[in-house]
């Protein structure tokens, strides 16, 4: 099972998706998106708030509040959506091995190096592709637009 670090950056692109899905403009609460995506509002909520700082979504209060994109879904690229929840974060999920161990001692700085080159490919890959490709490529298989109440 996905634990809820390993899906912010799912749920940020099914979130970002949706949104650009209404079109509209219209707010969309944090508990609509957490059906969508089957998670709790408190994990969309976590995953929107860098996604706001940076300026990709925007939060209106009140009852008829919630989220909305700012800005066209083709502008958001995947890989700004990674860069904005990976952080510094290791791809590889890096251990501190025993500084004793004379394998453990070294292991780090060439595991280090791999690292780099897996998250430079993983952003460049993602940096290809935005939240319209993903729109469009969802929509394809969809027979009905989403609901909006």
């Amino acid at each position: 099972m996905a634990t809820p670090l390993k899906t912010r950056f799912a749920v940020a692109v099914h979130v970002l998706t949706y949104l650009a899905a209404t079109g509209d403009g219209r707010a969309v609460g944090a508990t609509e998106l957490a059906a969508s995506t089957r998670v709790t509002p408190v994990h969309v909520r976590r995953v929107l708030g860098p996604l706001r700082r940076a300026g990709l979504v925007a939060s209106r209060p009140g009852v008829h509040g919630g989220w909305v994109l700012r800005g066209r879904p083709a502008d958001v690229t995947l890989g700004q959506v990674w860069r904005l929840l990976q952080g510094d974060d290791p791809v590889l999920g890096l251990h501190g091995p025993d500084p004793r161990c004379p394998i453990g001692r070294r292991i780090g700085a060439a595991l280090s190096g791999y690292e780099r080159e897996v998250a430079a490919a993983v952003e460049a890959t993602l940096g290809r592709r935005t939240v319209q490709d993903v729109l469009d490529e969802s929509a394809a298989g969809v027979a009905a637009p989403i609901p909006t109440g």
